[in-house]
């Protein structure tokens, strides 16, 4: 630990990594669960002993859309887990849990905010 905050070692790291890179392909080619639609996920907290997960993810839609493919990905953490345990190569594979990450969405709303900014202050210039 230094200065009060503690660091993963880079196999941590490198297994956090991992675990995004092979579940976000097993979502794409393995799931087939209809309420889980388009979601991204962004990274992930390891446990210092390999038997937990959370999965930050990214999901797009409205709420209902959004609830539902967090739900589907909640029902789904034992097959997903299963399904990881068989490509990645630890002592462990963790039990998963997914959480939602809103930071796509909040910078898609800054980016909107920012431009609807410029667009006023463009047609201020201008006269209108």
């Amino acid at each position: 630990m230094r200065d009060g905050i503690e660091t993963k070692s880079q196999r941590l790291l490198r297994i956090e990594h991992e675990i995004v890179r092979e579940l976000s392909e097993i979502l794409r080619a393995e799931l087939k669960d209809p309420r889980v639609g388009f979601v991204t996920l962004l990274s992930c907290d390891v446990s210092p002993d390999l038997r937990s997960a959370v999965v930050h993810a990214s999901p797009l839609g409205d709420a209902r859309a959004t609830a539902a493919t967090m739900k589907g990905l909640q029902s789904a953490a034992g097959f997903l887990s299963t399904a990881l345990g068989k490509r990645i190569h630890t002592r462990r594979t963790p039990s998963l849990t997914f959480v939602r990450d809103e930071s796509i969405a909040q910078g898609v709303r800054v980016t909107t905010m920012i431009d609807e900014v410029v667009r006023r202050d463009e047609r201020k210039a201008h006269g209108e």
